[in-house]
């Protein structure tokens, strides 16, 4: 993964997402999926203006996907934003670094 891009995987899932204590976003997207790798700019350049402050990483469905199963990710890209453990949002298909950004501020 990129700068301060984490990769979550369904080993570590549940230590580094649902216990985190800080908002953290996953993007589930997969190596084959063209809008998944549309988002991943906006994605690295938001882990890096929000290091420290949000945790933010990427989970492929195709490798890890016991976690894409647990939480119904039919369609990737699928963000997810956990705050205390829970879904606070998700959003499917590409956003905006704007739009993402909009969440984030609203969630932190």
């Amino acid at each position: 993964m990129a700068g301060n891009v984490m990769e979550f995987t369904d080993a570590n899932f549940e230590e580094e997402v649902v216990k985190s204590d800080k908002l953290t976003i996953v993007d589930f997207w997969a190596e084959w999926c063209q809008p998944c790798k549309m988002i991943a700019p906006a994605i690295a350049e938001l882990a890096d203006e929000y290091e420290g402050k949000v945790k933010m990483g990427k989970l492929n469905v195709d490798d890890h996907n016991a976690s894409a199963t647990q939480f119904s990710i039919r369609s990737i890209p699928t963000i997810l934003f956990f705050k205390n453990g829970e879904i606070a949002k998700q959003v499917v298909g590409v956003r905006s670094k704007a739009e993402l950004k909009e969440i984030i501020d609203s969630n932190v």
